[in-house]
């Protein structure tokens, strides 16, 4: 597990630049499950993890929609926010997993929602709200996953960081 106190806003969109860079390179499909109570960044962190694939456009949170799907330079995002989700199979009716096949990168807030509708992720990125900034925690659930977190590791030991 890999831990860094982001200071601001612009801190968590640079911790999403930071995945996408990390998966541009590597094949997908990559599904990265975000936790974190309201308002603890983790649409700013998509935010981030989209401008940095090369999308300029807005981006909202999908909390009415369920899912907004991002097609940026030749890569298939999805971002997914299940906290609404009355029913996992609610996924199915969405069109979740035709969605996320071949390449796509999915990130997924309020995972817990889903509840064995989801396959193993490959990584988990906790954003926890502090009195100043945010924690964020990344923890690998697959080998690929592992190899990403560790080529984060330069960037979340650059920063300030806590044990």
């Amino acid at each position: 597990m890999l831990i860094r106190i982001l200071q601001d806003a612009s801190a968590t969109e640079a911790l999403g630049g930071q995945l996408a860079e990390g998966v541009r390179d590597r094949a997908g499909p990559w599904l990265i499950m975000l936790q974190g109570g309201l308002g603890a960044g983790k649409t700013t962190l998509v935010r981030g993890f989209l401008k940095e694939l090369g999308y300029d456009g807005r981006v909202p949170s999908p909390t009415y929609t369920l899912l907004e799907p991002y097609d940026v330079n030749g890569r298939r995002v999805l971002h997914a926010d299940l906290y609404r989700l009355a029913d996992p199979q609610e996924l199915e009716y969405l069109g979740f997993q035709d969605a996320f096949s071949g390449d796509a990168v999915a990130l997924v807030e309020w995972p817990e929602r889903a509840g064995s509708a989801l396959q193993t992720s490959d990584l988990t990125v906790g954003l926890e709200v502090l009195p100043s900034g945010r924690k964020a925690t990344a923890t690998a659930q697959s080998e690929r996953g592992r190899e990403l977190l560790e080529a984060l590791s330069i960037w979340f030991e650059a920063g300030p960081t806590t044990t």
